[in-house]
């Protein structure tokens, strides 16, 4: 596994937390934002799932774990927090622009950003992608956030009734003239950055693991087939 299995441990200071809401809003007061507190499968820790990433908090409020966490199952490590990550993420499959493969073999969700060279290079690239069985799903994060012109564009394309065509004519040059206030586009910024995307393209394969930016079709073939 390409990862490293690395968990910092940090003293958070004594403090007890009695109830979800509270872990939620100690952490709050930290600084994190978007906090969703979950079970963990580990007896006395929750699973937190934020804009600053995953963490894990025991339940007597003395330590905080961040990084990935993993499960020893039937002689192989599996990666638990990119599974909480991959959850959320198809639970907005509704919500993407989807191409698909007609022999489909992999699935792979790229948030992209209509102003990124390199998100115009993977889409210009759509058919070959399909042509090795991968599909491509779309989820929109507008790397300079949610309060400028391409947010509200890129609202405008996931709200379209074809959101296909509308994204079709976006990358062919013709942006929305009807800007939208960032909503269904929140959703998608807000788990990119619980992914930790910091960059377009930025690739989900379809079993949760975050592969990184812009592969040439046959390269992401080779990588999609290498994590198998």
């Amino acid at each position: 596994m390409k990862k490293s299995i690395l968990l910092v441990t940090t003293l958070f200071s004594s403090l007890a937390f009695g109830s979800d809401a509270e872990i939620n809003q100690h952490l709050s007061a930290l600084g994190m934002t978007n906090v969703e507190v979950q079970p963990a499968p580990i007896k006395g820790i929750k699973s937190v799932v934020s804009d600053q990433g995953i963490f894990y908090v025991s339940e007597d409020g003395n330590y905080i774990l961040r990084g990935d966490l993993f499960e020893f199952k039937n002689g192989e490590l599996v990666n638990l927090s990119e599974k909480i990550l991959f959850g959320k993420l198809n639970a907005l499959s509704d919500q993407m622009i989807v191409y698909p493969a007609k022999n489909e073999k992999y699935i792979v969700t790229v948030f992209m950003d209509i102003t990124c060279h390199y998100c115009h290079l993977l889409y210009s690239k759509k058919d070959e992608y399909n042509n090795l069985g991968i599909t491509l799903r779309f989820l929109a994060f507008p790397r300079a956030g949610l309060d400028n012109q391409t947010a509200r564009q890129m609202e405008a394309i996931w709200q379209a009734k074809d959101r296909n065509q509308a994204l079709d004519a976006a990358e062919n040059g013709d942006l929305p003239k009807n800007l939208m206030t960032p909503d269904m586009v929140a959703q998608h910024y807000a788990l990119g950055r619980q992914y930790g995307v910091r960059g377009t393209p930025s690739i989900v394969t379809d079993s949760g693991e975050m592969i990184g930016g812009y592969l040439p079709p046959k390269e992401l073939l080779a990588a999609l087939q290498e994590a198998q």
